[in-house]
């Protein structure tokens, strides 16, 4: 996102709190941040439960 974006979406901020321009660049690397530790745990997930059931499903009788 370029500068006039940031400053764009913090003039158009009519209600509530106006942001500065690096507030409004620490919130979206702080959602980034976020985004990525949600995925990860995700992922995590996933791998752990293809991981134990991963025998137990290859073994079953069809």
């Amino acid at each position: 996102m370029s500068d006039k974006g940031l400053k764009d979406e913090v003039l158009s901020s009519q209600q509530g709190i106006v942001l500065t321009p690096e507030q409004v660049r620490g919130r979206r690397v702080r959602n980034i941040a976020i985004g990525l530790g949600v995925t990860f745990l995700a992922v995590l997930f996933y791998a752990v439960t293809i991981v134990r059931l991963g025998s137990v499903v290859a073994n079953r009788s069809i």
